[in-house]
């Protein structure tokens, strides 16, 4: 089909940001790729605004000047909101600009199935879930010598790394229990808590921002992704661990429980640093006993199994061309 029709997503993320924001632009172009061109904008309008034939916009306050500006331009065709995480969970609560971008919207998407239950009520017939999708991996060869516990995430209160670094340091003399961190420093403080944490717990190793590629391939070699957050959308860290074979432990705040399901037997609440230390060495009890019972680790790969599918990329793929048909189609 002829590239006719013009998409543009506004990113508040871009290539050189290398977050969840940016990696979920970046994929929906590739799925409307040939049927539509698509570009990745910061800021609309822009010097190729004029060609738009739709519009998505990532996240509630920072993409709010281009929502209410696409509105202003074009009020016959509306725009797509994708709520990514801190505007669902803090800034539709009181951000005057992210509440106004949940009224000019005609489609809100979240990326879970929780998500709409953030939304207030006046608005949420608008809401659609659109899982995100990773490709999936084979799962690679892992120690019986030790377990190996992975948390993936920049340094920064969001992702509440101070958990596991109080976790590392409940389970220091454990040395059958090995915790990789892996994440830039945004906060410096945290970043001074990790190394610290590093001199206390022999067991803990802080790794610094890597490559997305080597990411996942340590991902793969975990016995167990570990996500603490305290706010989240729909983090692709999940997806990632769950495609490539590897258990999640999780904090229970929605924007995991809508990604692993209400009766998953991985979470901890959240700041509940003793917990999770008691998960990982349940974890650890399981891998090195075939008597343990329930064997934890197989209790959770099956139900992180089971939920696969949803992060398939045909399905993201229909998903995100649905959407802008409607939108289109809407007119």
């Amino acid at each position: 089909m002829p590239q006719t029709r013009q998409i543009v997503i506004v990113t508040p993320a871009l290539r050189d940001d290398n977050n969840g924001n940016w990696r979920t632009a970046r994929r929906w172009q590739q799925h409307l790729a040939g049927e539509f061109t698509v570009r990745l904008v910061k800021q609309w309008p822009d010097a190729l605004y004029r060609g738009d034939a739709a519009m998505i916009a990532l996240h509630a306050r920072r993409s709010a000047a281009a929502i209410a500006a696409w509105a202003d331009a074009h009020p016959e065709r509306g725009a797509a909101l994708v709520l990514t995480g801190t505007d669902l969970y803090r800034d539709i609560q009181a951000d005057a600009a992210a509440q106004r971008s949940l009224a000019l919207a005609r489609v809100l998407v979240v990326l879970q199935e929780r998500g709409p239950l953030a939304l207030p009520e006046a608005v949420r017939a608008k809401a659609r879930v659109i899982f995100q999708s990773t490709t999936a991996r084979q799962a690679l060869a892992k120690s019986p010598r030790q377990l190996r516990a992975l948390m993936v995430g920049h340094l920064r209160e969001e992702k509440s790394p101070a958990t596991l670094y109080a976790a590392a340091r409940l389970l220091a003399d454990r040395r059958d229990i090995r915790i990789d961190h892996v994440g830039a420093v945004l906060d410096p403080a945290l970043g001074e808590a990790a190394r610290a944490t590093m001199a206390a717990a022999p067991n803990y190793r802080w790794l610094g921002g890597l490559p997305h590629e080597a990411v996942r391939r340590r991902m793969q070699r975990a016995h167990v992704l570990v996500h603490a957050s305290r706010i989240e959308g729909g983090a692709h860290v999940v997806m990632e661990a769950i495609a490539g074979g590897t258990p999640v432990l999780a904090s229970r705040i929605d924007g995991n429980v809508g990604m692993l399901g209400a009766d998953y037997g991985g979470y901890f609440e959240w700041n509940d640093a003793a917990a999770l230390a008691a998960l990982l060495a349940r974890c650890r009890e399981s891998q090195s006993s075939q008597y343990a019972t329930p064997n934890l680790l197989a209790q959770l790969a099956a139900q992180c199994a089971r939920r696969a599918p949803l992060f398939a990329p045909a399905a993201e793929r229909a998903a995100v061309r649905q959407l802008v048909h409607d939108l289109l189609g809407a007119r």
